[in-house]
């Protein structure tokens, strides 16, 4: 299929809500320096979209300035010196920028293969959630078997994925979630427990569930107004690993002679700053040690909702409600 000079794309008429989205017609981006070009079939909708719509999270230098963090589709071209992958390969790609659109291009190091049976709405679904939680919950978060893991905000993507991954490579996981039916899911996904935050104190229910020891790592996204009650939920020698501040980056009134007397690590990250390098590192683990669970049939992305790209704003609409549980994804006809 020969490759269009002009393609559909989402665009966002300023900063804003979810009415900002509109369908718009641009230009086919080429395939830079070790880069591939796709034709995307399905394109992941994550909260990082949602924050850079709003404005506050603009992509960094040299990134599409289009909405979308991964996607799934054919290589259809291929940049100088970009090796691994050929035309016609079925691929998912952790993007820069640009997954909002027919054509989007990305390097080969963060690139993947679909899974054995996956479609490309499966396979779109993949990237952002995967690099993330092996980045912070394996390679910062040093999670083990034999570990035990408390994951914030279990039913969102990146919740589902870490509770999968954990319960797969041994650890025991709990989670919180906001509804009775949030936490059953939880539980459905591999977590050993699941603790409704609106209802319960998650601190003083880790304490029960532990015997009083605490988990080894917690992995947050909520931040400022949990960070006393992670701290308490903390092992000996435990590890946070904050990824967002859905709450509030701001701790009031924090006490940190825990930190000291428990030997605590609190570290955090960000995943699209990080160099092509830094995350085809990320990659090698991925193929080497997720892919074969993946293939094997093993830790499936949970998809809640797809809708056609034209309705990108209603899948934000969807993610800004926390409604859902799973990943939303956009499809290309």
């Amino acid at each position: 299929m020969p490759i269009p000079q002009t393609m559909t794309h989402i665009q966002a008429d300023g900063a804003g809500g979810p009415e900002v989205l509109k369908l718009a017609t641009g230009p086919v981006p080429t395939a830079g320096e070790g880069e591939v070009l796709i034709r995307v079939e399905a394109a992941g909708v994550n909260r990082p979209d949602v924050a850079q719509r709003q404005g506050s999270y603009p992509p960094p230098p040299g990134a599409s300035p289009l909405l979308g963090l991964e996607v799934a589709g054919e290589v259809v071209a291929i940049g100088p010196n970009a090796t691994g992958f050929a035309i016609g390969d079925k691929v998912c790609a952790l993007t820069n920028g640009g997954g909002y659109a027919a054509y989007c291009t990305a390097p080969t190091a963060q690139c993947l293969p679909w899974p054995a049976g996956y479609s490309a709405v499966q396979a779109a679904a993949l990237p952002e959630t995967a690099f993330t939680v092996w980045a912070n919950v394996f390679q910062m978060g040093r999670l083990a078997p034999g570990e035990t893991l408390l994951v914030h905000g279990g039913t969102s993507g990146i919740g589902v994925t870490a509770i999968q991954l954990a319960q797969a490579f041994g650890a025991t996981v709990y989670a919180t979630a906001g509804s009775a039916d949030k936490c059953a899911a939880c539980v459905r996904f591999g977590a050993a427990a699941a603790i409704d935050y609106r209802e319960k104190d998650f601190a003083a229910e880790i304490r029960t569930l532990t015997g009083g020891k605490g988990v080894d790592v917690i992995l947050d996204m909520v931040g400022g107004p949990y960070m006393q009650r992670d701290i308490r939920s903390l092992a000996m020698d435990g590890r946070l690993v904050l990824i967002a501040f859905l709450g509030g980056s701001v701790a009031e009134k924090f006490d940190f002679l825990q930190i000291m007397t428990k030997r605590l690590t609190v570290t955090g990250s960000t995943m699209r700053p990080r160099t092509t390098a830094q995350k085809a590192a990320i990659a090698d683990d991925l193929r080497a040690k997720v892919w074969p669970l993946l293939n094997a049939g093993r830790c499936a992305p949970v998809i809640h909702a797809t809708f056609p790209l034209a309705q990108a704003a209603e899948a934000h609409r969807l993610m800004e409600s926390s409604t859902h549980i799973g990943k939303i994804v956009l499809t290309l006809g």
